[in-house]
């Protein structure tokens, strides 16, 4: 059995009591296809005593990457830290002119925080050659962990090509839209997968969840009654972003106009939009690409008030700021990160359908 020295998981020598050894990210013994489990059932048996197997879900991710298998384990072997799982990582090849699938089985350990003993989450790799959309739901479905729930971590665009099977099993697809070529069309296949599995997966959009520290910091402004009467005042939204986040700025964007019931007025630019409030009043929204956090500043302004939120000089912390007649009020908030592992500990440990999601993607759908 293979695991990740340094969380104490162990190597090709590994017994029971033996230190950590320098850390790897190997992944693990190769096994034959039709003896995962078996295999699988020996390694819990030779750790017994120090070992605790624990799982909560399945969680399972897809890459085409090269070398994805080594990096995904790497980031497995982090995530369990938290959130125990059989984790399925999975790299095709679908260029290959031969099918194969080759298969390893690991385990994640780590320390508990009341005691001595290891609480470990195995881990099945796969190298997917050939036709890897058609073999992934095979794949999948005869590897997952009994009845727990199945969350899968899509690291591609998604394809008309793969089996509807696989959405039925699904529930929760966790994907990165900020690096789609064509929005649209990725949108199109996901209501496509919600349909083929009667609404039952929950789309979860890392490139929403970055903005969840922005989103808080810009809400507890109007937090209190007192402030309410600001929000149907604002007519102006500017938001920074780096390059390669413009989905991320719009996101955004499209939170604050579904909540607070805005609708597209004119597309002026790239750059330069406008909407139009319940009171027919316009809101002009400006779209700067500036080197920084993915979404790095947001100036909103209502009548005399300007309401800012931007991420410190320190790096992990948010500055939040009402400025009234030249008389700035500022304060520190929390920032987040955006680290993949930070991104996906956030939506493993939410639950709920992300109907506040689904409304902004419907709000600014046809500005991306």
């Amino acid at each position: 059995m293979i695991c990740s020295p340094g969380t104490g998981v162990p190597g090709d020598d590994y017994r029971p009591g033996m230190p950590a050894a320098v850390e790897t990210y190997s992944l693990g013994a190769p096994v034959p296809l039709g003896e995962i489990e078996q295999e699988l059932k020996k390694l819990w048996h030779d750790g017994k005593g120090a070992m605790t197997r624990a799982s909560l879900m399945n969680l399972a991710v897809y890459s085409e990457q090269p070398g994805s298998l080594q990096r995904n384990t790497r980031l497995m072997a982090q995530i369990t830290e938290n959130h125990a799982c059989r984790a399925l990582v999975i790299e095709a090849d679908c260029n290959a002119n031969e099918d194969h699938v080759s298969a390893w089985i690991s385990a994640h350990c780590h320390v508990s925080s009341v005691g001595s003993k290891q609480v470990c989450s195995e881990q099945i790799s796969f190298l997917l050659k050939g036709r890897c959309t058609t073999q992934l739901p095979n794949i999948v479905l005869s590897n997952l962990d009994s009845d727990l729930p199945l969350y899968l971590w899509w690291q591609e665009d998604f394809r008309e090509s793969i089996d509807s099977q696989l959405w039925t099993w699904v529930d929760r697809v966790i994907y990165d839209s900020h690096g789609w070529r064509d929005f649209r069309s990725q949108m199109r296949l996901l209501e496509l997968m919600r349909q083929e599995a009667n609404c039952r997966i929950v789309l979860c959009d890392l490139n929403w969840t970055r903005l969840d520290n922005l989103r808080f910091a810009l809400a507890q402004f109007f937090d209190h009654p007192a402030s309410h009467h600001r929000l149907s005042k604002i007519n102006r939204l500017r938001i920074d972003f780096a390059p390669g986040f413009r989905s991320t700025a719009i996101l955004f964007v499209g939170w604050l106009a579904a909540q607070l019931k805005w609708q597209v007025n004119e597309v002026k630019s790239a750059h330069e939009l406008r909407f139009i409030g319940a009171s027919e009043r316009h809101i002009d929204v400006e779209l700067r690409e500036r080197n920084g956090q993915p979404v790095h500043e947001i100036v909103l302004t209502s009548g005399d008030v300007e309401f800012r939120v931007t991420y410190a000089h320190c790096g992990d912390l948010l500055e939040v700021s009402r400025t009234q007649r030249e008389i700035r009020h500022p304060q520190l908030m929390p920032a987040g990160n955006n680290d993949p592992v930070g991104l996906i500990s956030e939506e493993l440990i939410r639950g709920g359908p992300h109907h506040i999601y689904l409304n902004a993607l419907n709000c600014i759908r046809d500005l991306l």
